[in-house]
């Protein structure tokens, strides 16, 4: 199983959209995720802790990225983006191998850009 956290041990439930860029030789990349209105703002979840990064975990263990930012609508928090920088092909497969995992924990499916 897949999952993906902001606060270590809650699990969020609203599935992101993930938008991957990858260099030309696909030694680098980056993948975008958006949550619109994920659980992590809501009214109560910052009793359960402070968001110290977004961990991306499976049975081969934890992706972990720092960069997350809050996005606000008149003031209210309305929903989360973070990137998650893929440094060599190694990171890459890694990350796909989980996104798979995830994807199938899911019920979702992958788009390619036109």
């Amino acid at each position: 199983m897949a999952v993906i956290q902001f606060i270590k041990g809650i699990n969020e439930t609203v599935i992101p959209e993930v938008k991957l860029t990858r260099s030309r030789d696909g030694s680098t990349g980056t993948a975008t995720f958006r949550f619109n209105k994920p659980d992590i703002i809501q009214l109560g979840m910052q009793e359960r802790g402070d968001i110290q990064g977004m961990y991306l975990e499976d049975e081969e263990g934890i992706l972990i990225t720092t960069d997350v930012n809050a996005k606000f609508v008149n003031g209210k928090p309305h929903g989360i983006e973070s990137l998650y920088i893929i440094k060599n092909p190694e990171e890459w497969d890694r990350f796909i191998r989980f996104m798979d995992r995830y994807a199938q924990s899911n019920n979702l499916t992958f788009n390619k850009a036109k």
